[in-house]
């Protein structure tokens, strides 16, 4: 297929195949979009990053979030320099229901699989790099999760270089809905990605009535623009017209806090991300 010539491919097999794959297109010379993360685990992902040093072959790694209007309006604010020095930014995903007990065993947990998506955005609306995490998770679902080391709820607390902190929480279970939303809070304004009408809340407040409408139920109706927009990024990526907006050295960041927050939350530590990170 690759001597066929193909201009670009779309990865989006599962975790452990991301490597071989991503390998075997560069090989090939055909520009790579892969799903996140990288790899099964940070060495795995840094040894990739190893072999693809000085191809030239671009590969771009699809954290659909980065190109959600309203996240990438929150970082145009953060780096305008509007929001003055940013303090705090959180980032939720509650996801309606769990996938299944298949998926959760080969996923890489909590903290790789839903949570990485988090800690990338994170990152990138900060433009900071994280040192030190402090995680926890709990079970009150699915016996499954349990017996392969999972978490079906989770929240971590991510310290940047900058002094940011970003605060992220995530569930398998909300049973309005599929609540995706960022917020950036600085020492001159606030801002918010992701609550509009469509926000699976109820608001308690008397005579309130926002949000009124039809809660999101699933990451495509929160994110289908998200990933056209991605695609189309791709395109010019693989057309040579730009550079790739997401590397594999930037989605290995995000899976190494994930990784710190595996860590922390089994042995119920902060833990720096030099302990986790390989080269």
């Amino acid at each position: 297929m690759l001597a066929a010539g193909v201009d670009g491919v779309i990865i989006a097999a599962s975790t452990g195949a991301h490597p071989d794959l991503i390998l075997s297109c560069v090989a090939a010379g055909v520009p790579v979009l892969c799903e996140k993360p990288v790899a099964p685990s940070g060495a795995d992902g840094a040894a990739l990053l190893r072999r693809l040093a000085g191809t030239g072959v671009p590969v771009q790694i699809g954290f659909q979030r980065r190109y959600d209007a309203g996240i990438a309006a929150a970082r145009a604010a953060v780096e305008s320099g509007e929001l003055g020095r940013i303090t705090t930014v959180r980032s939720t995903t509650l996801d309606p229901a769990p996938p299944s007990e298949e998926y959760i065993a080969g996923s890489g947990g909590m903290f790789r699989d839903c949570g990485v998506h988090d800690f990338d955005i994170v990152r990138w609306i900060t433009g900071q790099e994280a040192v030190e995490v402090y995680a926890t998770g709990s079970n009150g679902g699915a016996a499954f999760f349990r017996e392969y080391g999972d978490v079906d709820t989770s929240a971590a607390i991510v310290t940047f270089a900058g002094g940011a902190l970003g605060v992220v929480s995530n569930t398998r279970y909300n049973g309005r809905g599929y609540d995706v939303r960022l917020e950036v809070h600085g020492s001159r304004d606030s801002v918010a990605a992701g609550i509009d009408d469509r926000w699976p809340i109820r608001s308690t407040e008397p005579g309130a009535t926002h949000p009124g409408g039809e809660p999101h139920r699933f990451f495509m109706d929160r994110f289908e623009p998200a990933f056209r927009a991605e695609f189309e990024t791709f395109l010019e990526v693989a057309a040579g017209k730009r550079p790739s907006p997401c590397t594999v050295a930037d989605g290995l960041e995000a899976d190494w806090i994930a990784e710190a927050c595996t860590r922390s939350a089994a042995e119920r530590r902060p833990v720096r991300i030099e302990e986790v990170r390989v080269s």
